[in-house]
């Protein structure tokens, strides 16, 4: 018996090793006008193993949402997207015009200087979620991201 417990104890623990590990640079939020109720959250995740982008949330907003922007002839489209998907070792970059986090139905205008807190929810290959929390800074609407960009290591929980 004290065996099978130690052996289900290391399984559990190898486990836990295993998870992958996302890290996040360059985050930030666009900054709006007061009446805006929508901003996007920008920033590059490279993943040490496969996992999935499968939601967001913030505090500033009602609604998050995973969107891609694209091009559809000559209309500027965007959908909201289930998941975005994580090779491991390669960065993918959430931009504007692109893949992004969207903020919609916002408690308060974003200004520069302030500060949003985000957790980015992902999945792994056995479907086990983990979360990962971010510090991301607005810029002053009009301005893309800022120049010197703090790495933001999130951490999971």
């Amino acid at each position: 018996m004290k065996k099978l417990i130690i052996t289900a104890l290391l399984s559990l623990t190898a486990t836990a090793w295993a998870q992958a590990i996302v890290q996040v640079d360059g985050a930030w939020v666009r900054g709006t006008v007061a009446s805006q109720k929508a901003s996007g959250a920008f920033m590059k995740l490279t993943a040490s193993a496969p996992v999935r982008l499968v939601a967001a949330q913030a505090s500033v907003a009602g609604v998050v949402e995973l969107h891609q922007m694209e091009m559809d002839k000559d209309v500027m489209k965007m959908r909201e997207v289930p998941a975005i998907e994580l090779a491991a070792g390669r960065t993918v970059e959430l931009k504007p015009g692109g893949l992004h986090v969207m903020l919609m139905d916002l408690k308060q205008p974003l200004k520069a200087g302030d500060t949003v807190a985000l957790t980015l929810v992902f999945e792994d290959a056995a479907k086990q979620r983990f979360t990962q929390n971010v510090s991301a800074p607005v810029t002053a609407l009009g301005a893309g991201a800022p120049a010197a960009m703090p790495h933001g290591h999130g951490h999971k929980h």
